[in-house]
Order: structure tokens, then sequence, then C-alpha cells
């Protein structure tokens, strides 16, 4: 390309061609070459072995095509006898400089170092190296060099006959040796003339490694790392949540075991709660009533040895005439049961099985005994649960309730001179015992007080409040006896009608009777000891009456024929007298 410059050569000494040297070549720039045997072999078709190149070398030119009518591997000898005629210039490989600086023009320190021209790095085992990018100036295209090995030299092509050593390698730089052969101009288009205007996008050297098969990116080694770290990360995550699966499910890999006590035989004192159920619980069972119209569930234990079984009269009332009573006992078996006697007054009913052998009676104690504060151990099925031990005190004595009236004739009033006790009693605890730190039976569980419903007994709303009424035992023997032995049980009466209206203290004697006689029984124990009408008794044996229903239940705390001392106010007068009691069926 013609960019101005001066084309007349100044041959000088520095600025002689090297075969090593790149950069476009053409017609005008041949320059001769100076004799000698140095460059024969170029010219002849034989280079010189040389070394690998390596970074900053030239790579080795390969030899131009012979000369036509040369045989390849002969030198171009000149015509005898006459001197060595050069043929024509070779081509430079750089253009003349008109500024004559070094190496090209004259020296001076001014004056910048030339442009270097590099060959492209050959990689090693022999990889081809893509040719690079062409600059906008359209240079920077190479052709590819044959592949050269690192560490290894281009081998030698053998010399042509008659030459006794191969040629020796060219020297880069090195000025050509005197007596050898003109060098012919060779095509170095492989090579590029350094333009840093032409690819500066593509560099003609790479930084770094060199490429290879061995040689790996370091961005892809590194994002391998990273896929590897992440691939660990997983499979250890996944490791340890199935480990901590497992050892949610199964409690640890280990099994635990926990420090506990040992056995113990099983024994308890006799008076402690334990003690007390054990002794008791074979004697007392489950009743389950059906009957036309209405069924329920209760308690009761055991008498004697011949099946008969004691319980409240409310508790077998469901039975009716015709109705079915099973007994289940606290080992599990069960019996069909009869009704034997009842009694509404008293509250009280027996029952018997029959064909029931190894049957445990409990042993009755006395209530006459009991103080306030004593324990005590309730036994029954609240709720048809069977076997169900409470454990209290006695909290008080000589209670007086009334219980039942659902006819609304009186006949089913119940009068109990009752124990109360805070041991929980619920439905289906009545008809069981109240035993004694001895497990002897003091009393018949028979009513509760519940929340705002008054005293009834299983009435009221649900739920044992701490207010529970027994009858003493010794009123249920002998109401027992009575019933196992008659069929009936008897009432102490003093033979007076008592005005139930009265709201005053004490229990005031009715004007008038039943059927609209006197209020005063004629002949009975009340006329004979000198009461009349309108008189208000105020105490019996000593003890404060309140209202006529406390002056039943104290008379029939007692038996018939007790004599008894009682109080009274008539006319504003206090009076005292004495009577016996006497006797009245039952219903």
């Amino acid at each position: 390309m013609d960019d101005g410059k001066p084309s007349g050569p100044k041959a000088k000494w520095w600025s002689r061609p090297s075969t090593e040297r790149t950069g476009p070549a053409g017609p005008e720039d041949a320059m001769p070459v100076a004799d000698g045997s140095h460059d024969a072999a170029v010219l002849n078709g034989a280079p010189a072995a040389e070394p690998a190149p390596g970074a900053g070398e030239a790579a080795p030119v390969p030899p131009p095509a012979a000369e036509p009518g040369t045989a390849a591997g002969e030198a171009v000898p000149a015509p005898a006898g006459e001197p060595f005629t050069p043929g024509p210039r070779a081509r430079p490989l750089h253009a003349p400089d008109e500024y004559s600086t070094p190496p090209y023009g004259g020296p001076g320190p001014w004056a910048p170092a030339p442009p270097v021209q590099r060959p492209l790095p050959t990689p090693a085992h022999g990889t081809p190296v893509p040719p690079p990018h062409a600059g906008p100036s359209g240079h920077g295209t190479i052709a590819p060099a044959p592949p050269v090995h690192a560490g290894a030299s281009v081998p030698a092509q053998p010399s042509a006959p008659g030459d006794a050593y191969p040629p020796p390698p060219l020297q880069h730089g090195a000025p050509p040796q005197p007596g050898s052969p003109p060098s012919v101009p060779q095509q170095t288009s492989q090579w590029l003339r350094y333009d840093p205007w032409g690819a500066p996008q593509q560099p003609l050297s790479h930084p770094g490694p060199a490429f290879g098969n061995d040689a790996v990116p370091r961005k892809g080694r590194r994002g391998s790392v990273l896929v590897g770290a992440m691939l660990l990360a997983l499979v250890a995550g996944g490791i340890g949540g199935g480990i901590g699966a497992y050892v949610e499910r199964n409690g640890g890999l280990t099994t635990v075991e926990l420090p506990q006590a040992g056995r113990d035989s099983g024994g308890r004192a006799p008076d402690s709660v334990a003690g007390i159920a054990a002794s008791a619980l074979p004697g007392v069972v489950t009743l389950h009533v059906s009957g036309s119209a209405e069924s329920g569930t209760g308690t009761g234990f055991v008498l004697d040895n011949k099946g008969h079984i004691l319980t409240n009269n409310h508790v077998v009332a469901p039975a009716g005439s015709a109705g079915d009573i099973t007994v289940t006992f606290s080992g599990g078996e069960t019996a069909p049961a009869e009704i034997v006697g009842k009694d509404s007054g008293y509250d009280l009913a027996v029952v018997k099985v029959t064909g029931v052998t190894n049957l445990k009676p409990l042993q009755l104690g006395n209530s006459d005994n009991v103080q306030v504060g004593d324990p005590v151990v309730a036994i029954g099925a609240p709720f048809d649960l069977s076997n169900t031990v409470t454990a209290g005190i006695i909290s008080a004595k000589e209670r007086p309730i009334t219980a039942g009236g659902e006819k609304g004739d009186g006949t089913d009033v119940s009068y109990v001179d009752a124990l109360q006790t805070d041991a929980p009693i619920n439905p289906g605890n009545s008809g069981g015992p109240l035993v004694d730190a001895e497990a002897r039976v003091i009393g018949i569980n028979s009513a509760i007080r519940a929340a705002g419903s008054g005293s009834a007994p299983e009435g009221g709303q649900s739920g044992s409040i701490g207010l529970g009424f027994a009858i003493p035992i010794n009123q249920g023997k002998r109401v027992a006896e009575e019933l196992i032995n008659t069929g009936k049980a008897t009432h102490p009466v003093i033979g007076v009608t008592l005005d139930m209206q009265f709201t005053g203290d004490g229990a005031k004697v009715g004007g008038k009777g039943a059927g609209g006689g006197s209020a005063v029984t004629a002949d009975g124990p009340a006329d004979k000891a000198g009461i009349a009408t309108g008189d208000i008794i105020t105490a019996v044996d000593g003890r404060r009456v309140h209202s006529g229903e406390e002056l039943i239940v104290k008379i029939r705390a007692h038996r018939p024929g007790d004599r008894l001392d009682l109080r009274l106010t008539r006319d504003g007068k206090d009076l005292s007298v004495t009577l016996a009691l006497g006797s009245a069926s039952g219903t």
C-alpha cells in the first residue's frame, strides 16, 4: 500500500532484510542479498532446523517455491567467469523510513522504539490457533502455520544431493555470512506487521496461561467448584433431614430408659384409704334396674351369705312390680335379683340374689359412735362407673333432711336424721356404703345437695358439691331386719297431726286431723301424755326442734316403744311431757 512515503531505497546495513522478519511483501520491495553459503539452503528449499518458537520468538518461515527450471535442493549457480550479479532486489520487510529513525534511520535518543512484530503464540501439544480477527485496515489475517510442539524442534528437510552438511539454522536478526548464496525473497503472508489500529479487539498474543487440553479457564473452574459445593450442601441437607426425621419419629438413635421404682408387695395399712377400699370392695354391688316406664343405676352392699342386699328405695322404685333388677358384683359376675321389701319413709329396700356363692358381706358399724371429723370412704357406681372410691370426713351428725315427694301426697317423702359427709357422692352412689377407718358400714349414701336445687336423694343438678348425706346404719339395720323378716318396716309415732304450714319456731300440733277429726289421736301416745291441739313442741330429748319435718326426723330416728322427753309451749307457757312411742306400718 502506498502511504505517500518515498519509495527510493536507502540501503544500510541495519536495514538488511531478514528471513525471520514478517510483513507484507511486494515486487518493488525486493533487495539483493550478499554472497554467502548460509542462505543457499533456504533458496534451494531446505530450511534449517530451528528450535520451537517460544513467547516473543518468530515462527520458522516455510521455504518458497523453487524457480522454474531449478531442481529442488539445488542452488542457483552464477555464470562461469562472470561476477555475481544479484537477481531482482529482495522486497524489504519494512518500508523505508523517511525520518531515519532507528533501527531504520539515524540513531537518536529521542526516537521511539519501532513497533515490535510478534507471531501468535504456538499452543501446547500442537493445537492449531484460529486466525485472529482482521482489523479495519485489512491487515492481520494470518495464514495458519504448521503445528509446532512445545520443546520440539522443526525437523530439517533433507539437503540436496552433494551437500555434506545440512544448512545451519538461520539466526534471528543476524546478517548473512560472507560467501553464502543470496537468499530468495519469500512470501511471508503468515506474518503480520504490528498495527495497533488494525485489530483493537483482537490482540496478537493472549495473556494468561496457554490454551490446551490441560489448561482450564479460571472462571469455568470456579463455576465447577460452586456447583460441587451446592451439590454437597444438598446431599448433606438431605442426609441431615433424614436423620432428623428418624430421630423425631423414633425418639432418638438410642433407646431411652428412665429410672423407675421397683414393684412393691402391694400391701397397704388396713386403715388407709387403699386398705379400706381393698377390704370393702368385694361386698359392694351395682344394680341395674329397668321397668315399664324408666330405668336407673344404683349401688348396694351385701348383708349376709343368704344373698340379701341393702340399697335405697328410690334405686329399685323404677322396677315397680314387674321390672327387672340385675346385680353386678365387684369381680364382674352378674345375677338377677328380686325385691324382698322396701319402705319409702326410710328410703330403704332389700333385694335378694340366689344361686351365688362366695359372697362377701360387709361388717356393720355403730353410727352412734361416729364423731364429726372421722375419716370415711364412700363406694359406689356414680354415673354407672362401678367400684368408684371417694374419701372424706364426717362433716356433721343428725342433719334432718327430707327427700322424695314426687307423688304430692306425702306418701313418698322420706325423713332422715342423716350423717353429713364431704366425700364426693354423685348420682349412682345411692344405696352404697359409707364406711369408717375399719371398713365398717356406718351409713347408707342416700342424698346430695345440689347447687340451687334444695336437698333431694339423687335429685337436683348432677355432680357433687361436697354435701352428701347418708342414713345412719343404726336406723338402716333396724329397717333392713324388719324388711327381711316381715317384708315391711314399722314407724315410731306419737299420735298427732302436725300443721306443716306453721312458720314459727317449733312443730305445731294441728287443729284437725285426717278426715276432719281431732289432730290428737285418741288413746295415742300424745293423748296419754296430755298433749292438746295447738301445742308447739320445741325440743325432743333436749334437742331443739324448729319445724314439723325436724320433729318427724327426730322421732323416726328411734324405735317404736322408745320413751321420749318432749318440751312444748301452750298459751305462752313451757311444759314438759314424757311418752312412749307407738308403731305404724310403713309404705
